[in-house]
């Protein structure tokens, strides 16, 4: 219920560095309109369950398009600008000041939410996001045109919600998403995401985090405080630790119950099972969208924007893909402008030059002093481009020719306490391969690796990481991907341009000694070669030997429940192994 309290401090709006790509609006709708909230509004649900929604609206009256914003996370440190993982929501003084009215809302059971806690994305989740989208449609102070914005839970959902073709919803943009939850996310790469789920309930689903309540007069106090970038610097180098010490939060019973559904294949209730995303109904989507791809992401939201992009219903000309840089930077403040921008056009019609942003952009990694940040296409891979197989070899090259049949041992060491120290002083627990750049190019598009594949297990784990090596001996992380050996059955209805589709239901297990045919997929990349330059192929069995940092951007967890086999792995050469990437200008 809001109070006059609420609104005696004006809430503090921030940006960060990244918001528009590569381009700039010739004008705004609107601007310095102000925020003003209204605190815990109470939707009403068809069964009379009412949710609680903080709605942020410009301070000067009128009519304006709703932004709405459904997750079960706890709301109340988002406006604070505390850097935490579920503050994805934006900076709503920056939102309303645009002209937009901004509806955050907490799913059954969290906050002031009335209800009982379901399982995430469930169906009657959806339903209930659908009620939301439908209630602001209808309020006095709209237009009755919403929009979807959000990074993550908020991103993901949209396209399901867009799929059902609400009557009031006119556009949506979302940020590092997935369409297939299972794949993407619940078990990416054939296994339980063990590590990222201790770490996400951990942070978010604690009897305290669920329930906390902070008055919105010491939000907007504190955001005076907070909401400043320098508290991300002083977390940023202690991420780790940190995300560490979120695993040892016991989550409250009924998260504890969705996890074991998820890893114990169990959720098999009808009224209460996670929706398996959007990926079978993404050509019923019909409005514009804009999608941006982080990428950064490796162990979840990998695939799912150029799912959503290359399969949505909507016209051509009324979607857009952008790939921004790998970044991990909490509040996900990034491409606010961009999304006001987008929704200025296709919502209030404002000729700004979104129209004639190609349907594509990129941040071009690696481009030097006086090259383009960022590059453009009509198309995702661009048409322009082409797929550059390139050869490990048994002597530790990339080859652009097919090469000689031979194999390469690498010993599989999983991630357990007592592993004796040295061992890969006898056989390699990292196979490397490396190709010397022989002209500039770039690389924009899928990336895949194709692996003959021998064990002396009846299972085992393949992480493949992709770098690029500079003149000046620095590594850049371009791609990576995971994969558990028997689970191998590609399913070609749901594979796209970006990933070959793994069911990871159907295990085979290895027959020790025999070889089988694998594919890791790995995220796509966007970088900028020159000669000189090195790009180097890493083979391993344990995921934290090839890690890429959240200090630097990755999103990366080794923690998955892998195959706890020590077993002689190897690499068969010649026809059956070849790294794919998608080069722009590729050596003749």
């Amino acid at each position: 219920m809001t109070t006059w309290l609420d609104n005696l401090i004006p809430l503090k709006g921030r940006l960060n560095h990244l918001q528009l790509a590569g381009w700039k609006p010739s004008k705004v709708a609107a601007q310095d309109l102000g925020c003003r909230l209204l605190a815990d509004v109470m939707i009403p649900m068809k069964d009379g369950t009412k949710l609680s929604a903080d709605v942020y609206l410009p301070r000067k009256p009128g009519r304006y398009p709703a932004i709405v914003q459904f997750s079960a996370y706890n709301r109340d440190l988002h406006s604070i600008g505390v850097p935490k993982g579920t503050n994805e929501i934006g900076s709503p003084p920056v939102i309303t000041a645009r002209g937009y009215a901004q509806v955050v809302v907490t799913a059954r059971g969290v906050g002031r939410s009335e209800g009982e806690l379901r399982r995430w994305h469930a169906e009657s989740e959806v339903q209930d996001h659908l009620a939301c989208v439908a209630w602001a449609g209808e309020q006095p102070w709209s237009t009755g045109d919403v929009c979807l914005f959000g990074t993550s839970y908020y991103g993901m959902n949209q396209p399901t919600i867009a799929a059902h073709r609400p009557p009031a919803l006119k556009a949506f943009f979302c940020n590092e998403i997935c369409t297939d939850f299972r794949r993407h996310v619940f078990r990416y790469a054939g296994y339980p995401n063990i590590e990222f789920f201790g770490l996400w309930t951990g942070a978010n689903f604690t009897a305290k985090g669920v329930k906390l309540y902070v008055p919105p007069a010491v939000r907007a106090l504190l955001s005076h405080v907070v909401n400043r970038p320098y508290l991300w610097n002083l977390v940023r180098p202690r991420i780790d630790s940190i995300m560490q010490g979120f695993k040892k939060n016991r989550p409250i019973p009924r998260a504890l119950e969705n996890l074991v559904a998820f890893f114990a294949d169990t959720d098999t209730d009808p009224h209460n099972r996670t929706d398996e995303g959007s990926f079978r109904r993404l050509s019923q989507i019909d409005v514009p969208f804009v999608v941006v791809q982080n990428r950064g992401n490796i162990s979840l939201h990998q695939f799912g924007a150029y799912d959503l992009f290359e399969n949505a219903g909507t016209p051509a000309d009324r979607k857009w893909l952008i790939i921004g840089p790998a970044e991990y930077e909490l509040p996900a403040y990034s491409w606010q402008l961009e999304a006001l921008a987008f929704f200025d056009h296709v919502v209030k019609g404002i000729d700004n030059g979104y129209d004639r942003q190609p349907a594509v952009r990129w941040w071009r990694d690696g481009a030097g002093d006086g090259e383009s940040a960022w590059g453009t296409a009509a198309d995702f891979p661009p048409p322009a481009s082409r797929t550059l197989a390139l050869h490990p070899a048994a002597t530790g090259t990339l080859e652009v020719e097919p090469v000689a049949e031979a194999a390469s041992h690498w010993l599989a060491v999983p991630q357990v306490p007592g592993l004796v120290p040295g061992t890969d002083s006898v056989m390699p627990h990292v196979l490397r391969f490396a190709w010397k750049v022989p002209a500039d190019m770039e690389l924009v598009g899928p990336a895949r690796f194709r692996l003959g594949l021998a064990s002396t297990e009846i299972d085992t784990h393949v992480i493949a990481r992709l770098d690029r090596i500079d003149r000046g001996g620095k590594r850049h992380c371009l791609s990576m991907g995971n994969q558990r050996a028997a689970t191998r059955q590609v399913m070609p209805e749901y594979s796209t341009r970006a990933e070959q589709a793994i069911d990871d239901r159907i295990k085979t297990p290895l027959v020790p000694g025999e070889p089988v045919d694998l594919i890791v997929n790995m995220t796509p990349t966007a970088a900028v070669l020159h000669a000189g330059d090195t790009l180097e192929l890493a083979v391993a069995s344990r995921p934290a030997l090839l890690a890429a940092s959240v200090r630097e951007g990755f999103l990366s967890y080794e923690n998955y429940g892998l195959p706890q086999y020590i077993a002689r792995n190897t690499l068969l050469h010649g026809a059956r192994t070849t790294l794919e990437v998608t080069a722009l200008s590729p050596p003749a």
